[in-house]
């Protein structure tokens, strides 16, 4: 049954609701497949699952993009409704014939709804019992043919004869039985020896008991061959021994020895005076810089694209061309899309989108267009690519406010320290680039303290304090071989008794299977609830990017006691200055969490932090 349906505008005015429906929805379904799915570019999907307290709903939509109007149908998750995509479309080709835009209440409309509803309701209850009729006649022919099959192999053995898989006739048997399953449940097969079988692997659940000779036979036979060149080969290699490969030492050349190798800073009274130095010559981090992206690469690529279009006049004829761009073309059709779209999608991969969020993105941006009417003087590719471009910014784009400095100062007024903790997998840089965000900090007249929770990788504590030593920061350390969350706690205790403004948690890395880490990081954010989760990530990385954040969300919320668990609330992305133009993984990793790009780490000195611009990253996406 039904629980609400709803017509609305894209601007977000309600034209008509089912008032005989009427039912009072548990949370905010609606709201939140707006907020969540429509706004994040995920309208491709079929449909969305909405789960609050003591309610569960699932919600199916479809859009008239030419009018700009939403249809959406709620109903408990429970219960599977054939009928809501038929009654979708059947209520979007009516109420499009009677829409005005300057009309905004359709109360005779609740009557075309309920004839339209006793139609699909109708039209689900023969399919259901034509699929039911038409099984039982089904198995049986089945069950009669398998016992002929059985009979038939049976004979043919007595008689001695031999039967192989490979001829002409049972590949012809088997391209029928595979069209009859997939066309229709009404498969008919004539031939006696075909037991059930769909792209080329046997479906025995269905035909219990059913056993074909002639398989068993062409099989012994195929093992017999593979044994005779298994002995060949054993032959062969016992004539001609294999040489043992020994190890050649290794040959230096007679080059002087240096002089000195270790470089890191000596410890004392003299070698803090050169700290003090090489920090006072650090310089301005790169987070205060505004990234100005000129005008010039826009002009090349409003050249490229004059380039493009050129080839594309000639080859069509000047009369149709020329009547297509001033009339503009008919509404648009997914066929008219996909070729654009396909190559929409490639040139995503190429720039390092994970294959499933490319995909996902070009099924939104397809729903958006369909059936839209293109204008004049515009061409398909331009039209999608437009959308994707204005895709792309709604989802890089944060949907909160990311100011760190005002929440720190806000945290202070409260007379507590803001704690940030760095989470991410093995080896991606999070000391280096806390340490960056400490320096960030420092340049602001914040008060800044790390803590050494990394207490599982040898050397992570020495490595941040060498940082700290740097930097002139303070570090709460512990050793090894402690709680990380007890760690923590104490060091914001600390940083609380000495006034400090923010506390830097570093934490050791770990995989997103790891249960056992990830349950104590589990512990580490529930017990010390800091301000901040960041999410320390590779920009290298392609496919598992989607892996390690949803897997990571998913352990986050699974393994904590809370019932409101904390999530990760943003990404630091690192070494995105060796990736050219790979910039993909910023958006496969803001589209699978929807948590923002707040840090990029773009080299190794202190001053190598700065804000991802969003313009720049969707201009690299699509050139």
């Amino acid at each position: 049954m039904l629980e609400q349906l709803l017509i609305f505008t894209r601007g977000g005015l309600i034209l008509w609701t089912c008032k005989e429906l009427g039912n009072a929805l548990k949370g905010s379904p609606i709201d939140t497949l707006i907020r969540s799915c429509l706004l994040e570019e995920r309208s491709g999907a079929a449909s969305y699952d909405y789960t609050a307290p003591g309610a569960a709903y699932t919600l199916k939509w479809t859009f008239h993009n030419e009018l700009g109007l939403v249809f959406v149908a709620v109903y408990q998750k429970i219960l599977h409704l054939l009928y809501v995509d038929d009654l979708l479309s059947m209520l979007k080709q009516q109420f499009s014939e009677i829409y005005d835009p300057k009309r905004t209440v359709y109360n005779d409309f609740d009557e075309t709804f309920r004839q339209l509803r006793k139609e699909a309701e109708a039209r689900a209850e023969e399919l259901k019992k034509s699929k039911q009729v038409g099984k039982p006649v089904n198995n049986s022919r089945k069950q009669g043919q398998v016992q002929k099959a059985g009979l038939g192999g049976d004979k043919k053995n007595n008689e001695g004869g031999l039967a192989s898989d490979g001829g002409d006739a049972d590949t012809m048997k088997g391209h029928r039985l595979e069209n009859g399953i997939s066309n229709g449940n009404h498969a008919v097969t004539k031939e006696p020896n075909v037991v059930g079988t769909a792209n080329g692997k046997e479906n025995t659940s269905s035909n219990v008991g059913a056993f074909d000779v002639n398989k068993l036979k062409s099989r012994s036979k195929v093992g017999k061959k593979t044994e005779k060149t298994t002995t060949l080969d054993s032959k062969g290699s016992k004539a001609e021994p294999k040489k043992k490969i020994t190890k050649k030492n290794r040959v230096w050349d007679d080059s002087p020895r240096e002089s000195k190798l270790d470089f890191t800073d000596s410890v004392g009274e003299n070698g803090d005076n050169n700290i003090e130095v090489l920090a006072a010559d650090h310089g301005e981090s790169m987070m205060d810089k505004e990234e100005d992206y000129s005008s010039e690469s826009e002009a090349e690529e409003e050249e490229e694209v004059g380039k493009e279009s050129k080839p594309d006049s000639k080859k069509k004829g000047w009369f149709s061309s020329m009547f297509q761009s001033i009339a503009g073309k008919a509404n648009l059709e997914r066929s008219d899309l996909e070729p654009a779209l396909k190559a929409l999608k490639d040139r995503l991969m190429t720039k390092n989108v994970a294959e499933e969020i490319a995909e996902k993105l070009c099924e939104s941006v397809a729903a958006s267009l369909e059936g839209k009417k293109l204008g004049s003087f515009t061409r398909i590719s331009s039209t999608v690519q437009a959308a994707m471009e204005e895709a792309l910014v709604r989802i890089l784009t944060p949907r909160r406010s990311i100011d760190i400095l005002r929440d720190v100062h806000a945290a202070k007024e409260q007379r507590k320290p803001y704690v940030v903790v760095f989470v991410g997998v093995n080896g991606v840089g999070k000391s280096t680039n806390l340490a960056k965000v400490a320096y960030w900090l420092q340049q602001h007249q914040v008060s800044v303290m790390m803590a050494a929770c990394d207490t599982f990788r040898s050397g992570a504590v020495e490595q941040l304090r060498t940082h700290a030593r740097r930097l002139q920061i303070p570090i709460f350390e512990k050793g090894y071989e402690k709680d990380p969350a007890v760690v923590a706690k104490e060091a914001i205790q600390e940083a609380t008794h000495n006034g400090s403004d923010v506390v830097l948690v570093d934490t050791a890395g770990r995989m997103q299977d790891n249960e056992p880490l990830m349950r104590a990081l589990s512990k580490l954010i529930y017990i010390n609830s800091p301000d901040l989760v960041l999410f320390v990530g590779e920009a290298l990385v392609g496919n598992d990017a989607v892996d390690q954040l949803s897997k990571f969300n998913q352990k986050l919320a699974d393994l904590s006691p809370s019932p409101s668990p904390r999530l990760i609330d943003g990404i630091l992305l690192t070494k995105f200055d060796t990736i050219d133009d790979k910039v993909g993984a910023a958006l496969s990793m803001v589209y699978i969490s929807g948590a923002p790009v707040m840090f990029v780490g773009c080299g190794q000195s202190y001053t190598d932090l700065k804000k991802l611009n969003v313009k720049s990253i969707v201009k690299t996406l699509l050139k």
